[in-house]
This record gives structure tokens, sequence and C-alpha cells, in this order.
């Protein structure tokens, strides 16, 4: 009588033990992330893992969920490894403990396309992200116009968790920036007599100005504020590309001069209303720390290194703009 008690009593504890400490999990490499979503309920995490071959059997983790009042799971970036077993897998789907993505994004011209970058990243949706990046309230509440917000992002690579919303990503971002703006650029900044959002204007016209070759941004940078100095208009070919909203334009035309916008810089004196990209913070530098010259022309250089010519006069800067239009033309590029 008692052999057998025991035997069942072993049973129990055996079947138990297998629930609860066997191994629960197969993964392909050994280790996997999975992304619980915000909106999950535990069923559907459970259908998640089982539909995707992670979970063995669904049935044991289920009563194991149960036991330890794992009812609702957090969002997030998980890493499994092959082998969990159900107690390691609840414990780490109800701990929240989660892996942080590297958000990066660059290479940005529009609100639309750093929606469309950082929704590939984490939870938040483009729809989402889009919906607060072009929301004036929010803009205004930490000191932009719907025109400047977008010099708030820095291009850069953060560690950031999956689970971020939209107006979370944006707090993050707000905070880069801050630490971003030291007193010390602050006053680099007062001393060109420019905002901070002004700086990243001019800075975006550098940026745009000057893709290739950054080594040369801050001389791109002493020449356009030579020309805010004096009053001049920038005449700034990118200005007008943006504008026109034709990312493929190459050759700006006296037609495109014509265009009435407050982003033409050959019609209107001055800074246009907001960046025209988003600029780098190399890009940010160059501009705080530009290069001191008496240079108000440049012009692309005929060899197409990427590099400019740059000058001081008229004459001598219709002599690199010939050169420079010849090559257009021996190329055959008419726009």
């Amino acid at each position: 009588m008692f052999a057998a008690l025991f035997l069942i009593c072993a049973f129990i504890f055996f079947d138990y033990y297998q629930k609860i400490y066997k191994s629960a999990t197969t993964l392909k490499d050994g280790k996997e992330y999975i992304y619980v979503k915000t909106s999950w309920s535990r069923s559907e995490l459970v259908n998640y893992l089982y539909a995707e071959r992670i979970l063995v059997d669904t049935s044991s983790f289920i009563w194991v969920a149960n036991q330890k009042g794992f009812i609702q799971p957090k969002a997030g970036r998980y890493l499994l490894e092959n082998g969990m077993s159900n107690n390691a897998l609840v414990n780490l789907l109800r701990s929240g403990k989660q892996k942080p993505v590297k958000l990066t994004f660059n290479s940005i011209r529009t609100l639309e396309d750093l929606a469309g970058r950082v929704a590939g990243q984490i939870e938040a949706d483009s729809t989402e992200l889009i919906k607060v990046l072009k929301n004036p309230q929010i803009a205004s509440k930490y000191g932009f116009s719907t025109s400047t917000f977008i010099s708030m992002f820095l291009p850069n690579t953060y560690e950031i968790y999956w689970n971020t919303s939209a107006k979370e990503f944006i707090q993050r971002m707000a905070s880069e920036y801050k630490r971003f703006w030291t007193a010390e650029r602050k006053a680099k900044a007062g001393a060109l007599g420019l905002s901070q959002s002004e700086v990243a204007i001019l800075a975006s016209l550098v940026q745009a100005e000057q893709m290739q070759h950054r080594e040369e941004r801050p001389k791109v940078a002493g020449l356009y504020i030579n020309r805010l100095k004096r009053g001049m208009r920038l005449q700034s070919d990118p200005t007008l590309i943006y504008a026109l909203g034709d990312f493929t334009i190459k050759r700006v035309l006296n037609k495109h001069k014509e265009l009435n916008s407050p982003y033409n810089t050959y019609k209107r004196v001055g800074l246009p209303p907001g960046p025209i990209n988003l600029p780098e913070i190399s890009s940010l530098k160059a501009v705080l720390n530009y290069e001191k010259h008496g240079y108000i022309f440049m012009c692309a250089k005929a060899d197409f290194s990427g590099y400019h010519n740059f000058a001081k006069t008229n004459a001598q800067h219709n002599i690199y703009a010939n050169q420079y239009r010849r090559e257009l033309n021996r190329r055959r590029i008419m726009k």
C-alpha cells in the first residue's frame, strides 16, 4: 500500500517537474528574438509561440503560467534560448526584462521619411508616428514650429526599447537634443546670431550642398555665414529642389528659380523657414565651428569629385560655373 502511494506521489512529482523544468522550447539557431506586442493577450502570445514552432507543448506552458499567476505578457523584445523550460520562459515574459534595439536613422529629408525609417525598428507604426510628428501642439510643447520640429531629431544610433510608443520616441529624442545642446554650443550659436533651430536649418543646407565630403562642410558653412552677414541671398540649389519636391533634379534651371516659395533662397533673403533635411551632428558642428574666410561664391567642381571651387568675386565664380556647365552639357545632364 505504502509502495503504491509512493509510486503515485513520485509520478505526480515527476509530471509536475517535467511541466515546470523540462526543456520546452526549440530554436533553430540556438537563440532567437521574439517581439511581444503591447496589444497581445496571453492566448495570443501562446498562439504565436506555437505557430512559430518555438513552444513544444502549449498545455504545459499554460499550466505553469496559471500556477505562477502569469496573466498578461509584458510587451518587448525578448531573447529566447534553446531548451528554456516553461518556468524560465514564463519568468522572462512576465518580467519585462527585454533586450533593447539599436535604432538608427540618417539620410532623412522629411518627417514622412523619418516616420517610415523609425517605424521599421520599433513597435510604433508609421501612421502613429507621422500623426504625432505633424501635430502642431506637440511641436509647440517642445519649443518648435511644424517647420522646425524635424530639427529636434538628431541622426544617430540609439539604444531603445522595441515597444516604445510614438510619444515615448519623441520624449527620448527631446532628451538627446537637450544633451547635444550644451551651454558651449548654445553660446556659439548665439555668437552667430542664430537660434538652435536656425543652426539646424543652415546645417541642412550645408549638408545638402556637401553630401560626400564632410571635411568641406565647415568651409561651406563659412560661405553661407558670410552671405547672411552681408544680407545676400543664399542662392542654394538644394532649397529649390526641396521646394519643388523633386529630388531627382540634377541641374537647377532658371525656370526653377522663379518658384514662389519661402524655400526659394534665390528670391528670398535669409534662411528658409525650416530644415530641408535632417542634418547630421557633423553638419551642426560644421556650422558652429565654421571656417572663417572671405568666400561668397561656390560651384561644384567640373571633375564631379564632389568638391567645390570657392570664389571671392563674381568674375572668378563665373569661370568655375562655366566650366561646370560645359561638363554638364558634355555629359548630357539637362535636368
